[in-house]
């Protein structure tokens, strides 16, 4: 089961260099995976469900796309559990003038499937059929290793980004940045929630603001490590989306950004940590060339530690990405 989307970029998708928005085709991705998984697990006569996205895998922004050029989404079902679904996701870009194509973006998400009738009730994923067995055993593998990590994630410590006077240029307090959004009816699903490719679209914008500050340049989103839902953000809530920088190499800026929820009109909930994520952006030349970017100068012993974990998860990927190299779909 496949599904594609097609859409022109536009001056608003893309930012004033003309590069379009990481958080635009993040959202057009979760669109795509919403799509396809919502119609999988409707297949069955049974109960009517919404899938609501649960996790974003890391995701790499392979090459810019600019305005004016054609963005294809193809979406597929690649792995189901008894209450999950895996949607893997391609990102084409097309020249429409000279009719270049190339690969932009590699994602897999994972969707649980929601009742209609009780949000709360997470309902069973009809079985995909699969061409091989490995197929069947390597989804299994991903499985677990993103339920593993999510746990983690989960209870990781839950602090907020708080606010300092007369920052020095340089530091974590002088570019962190928070948005605040009241959650309408345009940004949720036939639930009353928000939808995830929303959320990712505001995370993606503070974190770009946090780059921007840092670096004054023009930025652009170079990866989004995994992305975790740990909670439903119903309408009517207030957001807040925080970002604060946590570790800088020569030409790379990794962006923490969490997402709390206030539910104002509910007094018998608290405020709560709704979605995580680390973004990666580069700084680029007015030619588009990739350009030094100023180095983080940590302050705090938090801001120390959470520099040394950002190394590390540099350095782990830049091992990766040298030993396993892209393929191509």
């Amino acid at each position: 089961m496949a599904s594609q989307l097609s859409r022109i970029m536009r001056p608003d998708d893309a930012n004033v260099a003309g590069n379009v928005h990481g958080g635009t085709i993040l959202k057009m991705i979760e669109e795509a995976g919403a799509i396809i998984s919502t119609r999988h697990c409707n297949s069955w006569n049974g109960e009517r469900c919404v899938a609501a996205l649960a996790r974003v895998e890391r995701t790499d922004f392979l090459s810019p796309m600019c305005i004016g050029e054609v963005a294809h989404v193809s979406a597929e079902i690649t792995y189901t559990s008894k209450h999950s679904v895996e949607v893997q996701v391609h990102v084409m870009s097309e020249n429409i003038l000279t009719g270049t194509k190339k690969l932009t973006n590699k994602a897999t998400l994972w969707y649980v499937p929601l009742s209609l009738k009780n949000v709360d009730k997470v309902l069973e994923v009809p079985p995909v059929v699969y061409s091989r067995q490995e197929q069947e055993e390597e989804g299994r593998k991903r499985y677990e290793a993103q339920k593993l990590a999510r746990m983690e994630t989960k209870w990781r410590n839950g602090d907020i980004v708080q606010p300092v006077l007369n920052p020095e240029p340089n530091t974590v307090s002088y570019s962190q940045s928070s948005l605040i959004h009241l959650v309408g009816p345009s940004d949720c699903t036939l639930h009353g929630f928000v939808h995830g490719g929303v959320t990712m679209k505001l995370m993606d914008e503070v974190a770009g603001i946090v780059a921007a500050r840092h670096c004054k340049t023009n930025i652009v989103t170079a990866s989004v490590d995994a992305i975790n839902f740990h909670d439903k953000i119903r309408k009517g809530c207030v957001i807040t989306i925080s970002g604060r920088m946590t570790f800088t190499s020569n030409k790379s800026m990794e962006i923490e950004v969490l997402v709390d929820a206030d539910p104002v009109v509910d007094n018998s909930q608290k405020r709560y940590r709704a979605a995580s994520a680390f973004f990666t952006y580069v700084s680029l030349s007015q030619e588009g060339r990739s350009l030094p970017v100023p180095q983080l100068v940590p302050e705090t012993e938090d801001e120390k530690k959470r520099f040394e974990e950002g190394k590390g998860r540099y350095l782990q990927m830049k091992a990766k990405r040298q030993g396993q190299p892209e393929s191509q779909p």
